[in-house]
C-alpha cells in the first residue's frame, strides 16, 4: 500500500478541539474477540435486535457477571458495546458497518480480527486513542508500559477514574485479541504477532474506519497507520 496522504497534516490525533473532560469514552469493558465474531454472525443470520441480544445474554451468562441480572451490570454494558459495533452503529458508520459485514461474510477467518478492530475503533474512537500511544511506545522501545499509556490517555481525556478504568479494560482486550502479549513484567506489554492485511478491499475499508475514528474525519496516512 502506497503511503499517500489522506488529508493535510496538522492538529493532534483523537478528539481534536474537544474539552478532554467532555470527551466520550463509551468502550469501558473487557471485550473478547470471539464475542464480536458471534455478534456479527448473529446479525448476518438475519436476527433482529431482540434475537441478537437474547443470544448474547445466553453466551455471556456463564462468563460475565455470573448470576447477576443487573440492568446496567458489566454483562449488559458488554452487550451494548457488541450491539453498537455490529448492529446499531451510529448513522455515520452505517455504510461502513454494512460493508464490513459483507467482507466478514466472504473473507477468510484470518482477516476477521482486522474487521472487528476497524469497526470497533470507528464506533468507539477511545479504542483507537489507546492504540496510538501503545503503537508509538512499541516502535520506540519495543515494549509498552501500562502506566505510560495511562498517563498519555489521561492528558487527552482528563484525570478521571473512569478513564483509567476504561484504559485498563481496553489494554486487557488487546491482550485477549493477541495484538499485545505479556512480557513477564507486570504492566509491561510487547507486540503480538504481526498480522498482514493484503486484500485491497479490506485495506480501503480499514482506512475508512480509521478516518471515522478521527473527530475531523481526516488525517495523514502515517497517523492512521498508528491506529491500525
Amino acid at each position: 500500500m502506497d503511503a499517500h496522504v489522506i488529508a493535510p497534516a496538522g492538529g493532534r490525533t483523537g478528539r481534536c478541539g474537544m474539552n478532554p473532560r467532555l470527551s466520550p469514552i463509551g468502550f469501558s469493558q473487557r471485550v473478547r474477540l470471539e464475542w464480536l465474531e458471534q455478534t456479527a454472525h448473529l446479525v448476518l443470520a438475519g436476527n433482529d435486535r431482540a434475537g441478537v441480544k437474547e443470544a448474547l445474554q445466553d453466551l455471556l451468562k456463564d462468563k460475565v457477571s455470573i448470576g447477576s441480572q443487573a440492568e446496567w451490570g458489566n454483562r449488559a454494558k458488554i452487550i451494548t458495546i457488541l450491539l453498537r459495533v455490529w448492529f446499531t452503529a451510529p448513522p455515520k458508520q452505517e455504510s461502513l458497518r454494512i460493508a464490513g459485514l459483507k467482507l466478514l461474510k466472504h473473507l477468510p477467518r484470518k482477516d476477521h480480527l482486522t474487521l472487528h478492530w476497524g469497526m470497533t475503533m470507528a464506533v468507539y474512537p477511545f479504542w483507537a486513542d489507546i492504540a496510538t500511544p501503545v503503537g508509538r511506545l512499541l516502535k520506540l522501545q519495543g515494549a509498552a508500559a501500562a502506566v505510560q499509556v495511562q498517563r498519555r490517555i489521561r492528558e487527552q481525556y482528563g484525570e478521571r477514574e473512569t478513564v483509567a478504568r476504561a484504559a485498563r479494560r481496553v489494554l486487557r482486550s488487546y491482550l485477549d485479541w493477541g495484538v499485545l502479549g505479556e512480557t513477564g513484567a507486570k504492566g509491561i506489554y510487547q507486540a503480538g504477532p504481526a498480522l498482514a492485511v493484503e486484500n485491497i478491499q479490506l485495506i480501503a475499508w480499514l482506512i475508512e474506519a480509521a478516518l471515522h475514528a478521527r473527530s475531523n474525519g481526516s488525517a495523514p496516512l502515517k497517523d492512521l497507520i498508528d491506529k491500525l
